[in-house]
């Protein structure tokens, strides 16, 4: 199983937080779940990234907190592969919300970013925009949580059917590091 991901927060540093994530369950062949929420970051969402996402404090001011949403995220990507775009990125807002709760978080990790340079070598930019642009990949509402991770179910699908080195594991292993984000 792989669940793949996309979060939107509040920008990039130290206390930024969560507002918007969506995550798809598949199966190695099809999407089995999917969860998808607006996030109350519990702090003020700065104008810049509202241009860019077009989530405003108004938006997330009635969402649920990451607390609140918490053991369905637990449950939705347990036993399952963390996949993401920029995994890194992703997977280390999601493991600072959980330590914020006092719970641990682990999950083995697969960045699409680095797949798509083993699989897809010699494209000019592996950016979710560009690389959906160069492989025919619609995205729609773009720099939203849901549209992203949507766009990456199709990535990771081409991949999946161009991965012919084997190189996206089909057991949870850390048996080949090149593709992993630690």
């Amino acid at each position: 199983m792989y669940a793949i991901i996309d979060i939107e927060t509040t920008g990039g540093g130290g206390t930024a937080r969560i507002t918007e994530i969506a995550v798809f369950r598949h199966d190695g062949l099809k999407v089995v779940d999917t969860f998808h929420s607006l996030i109350n970051p519990e702090i003020y969402i700065p104008p810049f990234i509202t241009r860019l996402t077009g989530i405003d404090n108004e938006m997330v001011r009635n969402s649920p907190t990451f607390s609140d949403v918490q053991d369905a995220l637990r449950n939705i990507t347990k036993d399952a592969w963390f996949v993401a775009h920029n995994a890194r990125f992703d997977y280390g807002f999601i493991k600072r919300e959980y330590g914020a709760l006092e719970e641990y978080f682990q999950r083995d990790i697969l960045c699409t970013v680095q797949l798509s340079r083993k699989i897809f070598p010699g494209l000019k930019s592996y950016s979710l925009g560009k690389l959906c642009e160069s492989l025919q990949i619609h995205i729609e509402n773009r720099h939203r949580a849901h549209g992203d991770a949507e766009a990456t179910v199709r990535l990771f699908e081409k991949l999946l059917l161009n991965d012919s080195k084997k190189l996206i594991p089909v057991e949870s292993s850390y048996s080949r590091p090149e593709i992993f984000v630690e």
